[in-house]
């Protein structure tokens, strides 16, 4: 028996040993590919001051890279796809929502931010090495190459057609009244965010800004769109996803938070107001996360029924 155990013993110390060393690894390539990335923007931010961050720049640099790490192994690891199906798809995912999705919504508002043509494409080019290298990399170091037996017998979901349409309609109208609603009630209620987005003043009264905002034509549309695309990233870590369901969700909410949000506890030229940081941190988190929460609640199973929507005569979990 005590050879058992200590062999057992051997064995744990040397998964431990094996899984800190892929750790170390996987952080230490998203740093310095983060680094490679950021030479996109180099010489094109703007030069003024920006007030200090929430922490000092290389310790929020540091927890910026730990917690993107440590969320994208949890994704790679809970994913019962394999190989360059969970790679491409990650990739595309983690692209569209930490680059894709944030940077158009700059371009729709370029006069604002005051961020030239050739910054925002340097934006859009920043995102690709952690995506598109590093991503497929950490597929790779984590073991995911190849589908392994016990996962060979997969229970896929079915939703009908015309269920799974009017779920992602009503997703990106979900994600309008959550972007619009937090950005009004959280964002807007500071009077720097107002100045620094081109509105000083006093606060229009939310209905007011409402209707204002939907005669200009263009912002609704834009962000239902938005919206869609939101979805579309989540659908690899919904269908991917070998978790229970809640765990799914609490993973997916962190997908488009974290990434999306974290960099804005460091000093920030195009964004110089520690104030505004602050304002679209909570924003930011409080919105994506939600909206995260709601996508699988929406797309993990078929619903029967309005009431089975909402918990009446709930079919099984097959996860």
């Amino acid at each position: 028996m005590y050879k058992i155990n200590a062999k057992v013993s051997k064995m744990n110390a040397k998964q431990i040993f094996i899984w800190t060393g892929r750790t170390v690894l996987l952080l230490v390539l998203f740093l310095i590919l983060f680094v490679i990335g950021s030479m996109a923007v180099s010489g094109l931010l703007p030069d003024r001051a920006s007030e200090p961050g929430l922490v000092p720049n290389e310790i929020g640099f540091m927890i910026f890279g730990v917690l993107n790490t440590i969320l994208i192994i949890s994704v790679i690891l809970s994913s019962r796809w394999y190989g360059w199906k969970l790679a491409l798809a990650l990739a595309l995912a983690y692209y569209g929502s930490v680059t894709f999705l944030p940077q158009i919504e700059s371009w729709y508002f370029l006069s604002e931010v005051k961020a030239s043509t050739d910054l925002l494409q340097g934006l859009f080019i920043m995102g690709l090495p952690i995506a598109f290298i590093y991503i497929p990399l950490a597929v790779l170091i984590l073991g995911k190459r190849r589908a392994k037996e016990m996962d060979a017998n997969v229970v896929t979901v079915h939703i009908p057609k015309k269920q799974l349409l009017l779920k992602v309609i009503a997703m990106a109208l979900v994600y309008i009244i959550l972007y619009w609603g937090a950005g009004y009630f959280i964002a807007w209620q500071n009077p720097e965010l107002r100045t620094f987005y081109g509105s000083p003043g006093a606060i229009t009264p939310f209905w007011e800004q409402t209707v204002n905002t939907f005669n200009d034509g263009g912002f609704f549309p834009f962000q239902f769109l938005r919206g869609l695309l939101w979805t579309l990233c989540a659908v690899p870590l919904v269908y991917g996803s070998k978790l229970k369901t809640w765990h799914t969700a609490v993973l997916l909410g962190l997908f488009f938070t974290v990434p999306q949000v974290l960099g804005l506890i460091l000093e920030n030229p195009l964004m110089p107001s520690a104030s505004v940081r602050l304002s679209h941190i909570i924003e930011g988190f409080s919105s994506n996360f939600t909206f995260g929460l709601i996508i699988v609640w929406l797309l993990h199973r078929e619903h029967t029924s309005f009431l089975d929507l909402f918990g009446g005569h709930k079919k099984p979990e097959k996860n």
